[in-house]
Order: C-alpha cells, then sequence, then structure tokens
C-alpha cells in the first residue's frame, strides 16, 4: 500500500517541468490568439453591417435619381427610338474595340 500511495503522489507531482511549462505556454497562446479572433470577428460583422446599410441607403438613392432621370422619361415615352439608340451605340463601340 505505500507503493500505491507513493505513486499516487510521484503523479500529482509534475515530472516534466518543461513539457509543463511549454504546455502552459500553448494554452495561453491559444486563448491569447481565440481572444483576438473573438475581436477581430466582432470588428468585420459591425463593418459588414455598415457597409450593407451604407448600400442599401446609397441603392435607395440612385433608384430615386433614376425614378427622376429624363432618360427614364425619354426611354419610357420613346421605346424604338432608345432601342436604336443602344443598337448603334453597340456597333460604334464593337467597330472601337476590333480596332487596336
Amino acid at each position: 500500500m505505500a507503493n500505491s500511495t507513493s505513486g499516487n503522489a510521484t503523479k500529482t507531482k509534475s515530472t516534466h517541468p518543461v513539457s509543463d511549462k511549454v504546455q502552459s505556454s500553448l494554452h495561453e497562446s491559444v486563448d491569447t490568439l481565440a481572444e483576438k479572433a473573438g475581436s477581430t470577428e466582432e470588428r468585420l460583422r459591425d463593418a459588414a453591417h455598415s457597409g450593407s446599410e451604407n448600400f442599401a441607403a446609397k441603392q435607395q438613392e440612385v433608384q430615386a435619381k433614376w425614378e427622376q432621370s429624363a432618360v427614364k422619361k425619354y426611354a419610357t415615352e420613346n421605346p424604338i427610338a432608345t432601342a436604336g439608340i443602344a443598337f448603334a451605340a453597340g456597333v460604334l463601340l464593337t467597330s472601337l474595340l476590333r480596332r487596336k
């Protein structure tokens, strides 16, 4: 019985101080990394949310400008002329791009 008691006392006392120190250091490093990753994720989420809100506001602004646009009014009133203008612009652009 004395052997088992002394064996238990030996198990609770560290016999590998270097590996224990490395293990402790690694645990601290992982904890630090987890904290930094968490704060970075939070900042990214905030930035994405803010960007999304800005995009939605800008989209509404552009939509409002388009609704009041003279181009939209002309295109709605003259669809055949608008298609002809678009076709001519496409032909012109294609001929310019083919020339190198």
